[in-house]
């Protein structure tokens, strides 16, 4: 979106205050005035425009910047849509609940919000989607939360935990990818070099998840009761497993996100229809309205309604909003005046690193794309790490470890709106036990300002940038 840009950009304090109050006015709505985000970033967008006419910019060019800033989320929107049906035709399938009945048995031994943190890595590195991975294996270890005396925000946090460790490791992850691709290095050498901060980053959060897990005995009688419950209601069959084979297997073979989904989601309707879980009309218009459990049990009733297309409007609606204002942050120079000053400024081996960090997560702040704030950062950072005796391998860690997992933690981001509407867990909740995330750009800053695990560049014609403490 740099096109967007006027021809002359205010000036980098004009566009801080700018920014800084946009940023704060929403900010304050939703956490002192517990307003949903979609007022304050409409109010966002109202000031925009107006600094805009202010400036004598003509309305066509404003317009322009919204309608390009909210096409970067068109995929993203499809997306929502499809997992809205993957979760109601997964419920209606048995998927969901074979996937919870096999959390119950997680769930009776000890260290649980750990062994929750690492199944949602294990599953969302197989999947390379955090999304996904959070819209089923983390739904299913949420209903089991329901039941246990565990706070629903540590579970959260440590399935957005697991899920963006998975996201971020996973060779078939768009972030990894994108960001290997931005900076222009290997997919592997990206990996194997993102470990450095990834790995310690694992560990620690696993250790506090273990110390922060209930007693192994807690709820144990209301647990069986609710696992008998759900087992009872006759959703899980053999054939439940199917579904999740399907979206394996075609994630494996690298299949669009938006084809594997969707044929993941009607072969889970076919199966439910076939073995005559609902009539066919009714199945059919689960994938609008969602699922809705009629068992035995209310408990598991309220467990199991959810998904649809419906249930992601708000998502939707959200996420457009956003996009939206970050679109006018370009179209007015904001966002691009700040990036070419802090550019200028990288001048040592120590503020490369902390610098990159720093604006990766500004702007998932700002505009609440994360890969907006990879692409962006990459792009502008790029020739200074190739002028500099650092190899590029050290940009592309730092844009994922400041980039993709921060987007999580943003309330009105793509992430933090999605997850905290299918977890049913508000951002600013689940954030303080979100701690892989919060560990993973502080560990970059840390290696960066330390110069600890940064890899030199071979090229000798390279210049290099003053030492650390130059």
């Amino acid at each position: 979106m740099l096109h967007l840009q006027p021809k002359k950009l205010p000036t980098v304090l004009e566009a801080s205050l700018i920014l800084l109050l946009t940023v704060s006015l929403i900010s304050f709505f939703i956490i002192e005035m517990q307003s949903v985000p979609h007022v304050p970033i409409l109010l966002g967008i109202f000031i925009m425009l107006s600094y805009g006419a202010i400036k004598k910019m003509s309305f066509e060019h404003l317009q322009r910047g919204m309608v390009q800033g909210a096409q970067t989320g068109i995929g993203a929107v499809l997306l929502f849509f499809l997992i809205g049906i993957l979760i109601s035709s997964w419920m209606a399938s048995g998927t969901i609940p074979a996937l919870m009945n096999v959390a119950f048995s997680l769930a009776g031994g000890p260290w649980f919000l750990a062994i929750t943190f690492a199944v949602t890595a294990l599953v969302g590195i197989a999947l390379g989607s955090s999304f996904t991975t959070a819209a089923t294996v983390g739904v299913a270890l949420m209903g089991v939360g329901q039941t246990m005396d565990v706070s629903l925000a540590m579970i959260a946090g440590a399935v957005v935990s697991g899920a963006f460790f998975g996201d971020k490791m996973s060779p078939l992850s768009d972030t990894t990818n994108l960001a290997s691709t931005v900076v222009g290095v290997d997919l592997f050498d990206h990996i194997k070099n993102m470990a450095w901060t990834t790995i310690p980053a694992f560990i620690i959060t696993f250790i506090l998840f273990a110390f922060l897990s209930p007693d192994q005995q807690s709820g144990s009688e209301k647990l069986a009761s609710f696992q008998n419950n759900l087992v009872e209601a006759g959703l899980i069959h053999w054939t439940s497993w199917l579904p999740i084979i399907v979206l394996v297997l075609l994630t494996i073979n690298k299949r669009p996100a938006f084809l594997s989904l969707a044929i993941s989601s009607l072969t889970a309707t076919l199966i439910a229809g076939f073995r005559g879980v609902m009539d066919w009309s009714a199945l059919w218009g689960t994938w609008f309205n969602g699922y809705t459990a009629e068992t035995n049990s209310e408990a598991v009733n309220q467990l199991l309604s959810r998904g649809g297309m419906n249930s992601m409007l708000f998502t939707v609606s959200l996420v457009l909003l956003a996009l939206t204002l970050g679109g006018l942050f370009f179209a007015t120079g904001v966002i691009p005046s700040i990036l070419k000053k802090v550019q200028q400024s990288l001048n040592s081996v120590r503020s490369a690193t902390v610098t990159t960090a720093l604006t990766a997560i500004g702007i998932n702040i700002a505009i609440g794309e994360q890969y907006l704030s990879i692409l962006l950062t990459g792009e502008a950072y790029k020739s200074a790490y190739q002028k500099a005796k650092l190899a590029r391998k050290n940009l592309s860690r730092t844009l994922e470890d400041a980039g993709t997992v921060i987007n999580p933690l943003v309330p009105w981001s793509v992430c933090g709106v999605f997850l905290s509407g299918v977890l049913g867990v508000p951002v600013l909740e689940y954030l303080p036990f979100a701690f892989f995330c919060l560990l993973s750009p502080l560990l970059t800053i840390v290696f960066g300002w330390t110069g600890k695990t940064m890899t030199p560049s071979t090229k000798d014609h390279v210049q290099p940038l003053k030492q650390a403490n130059g």
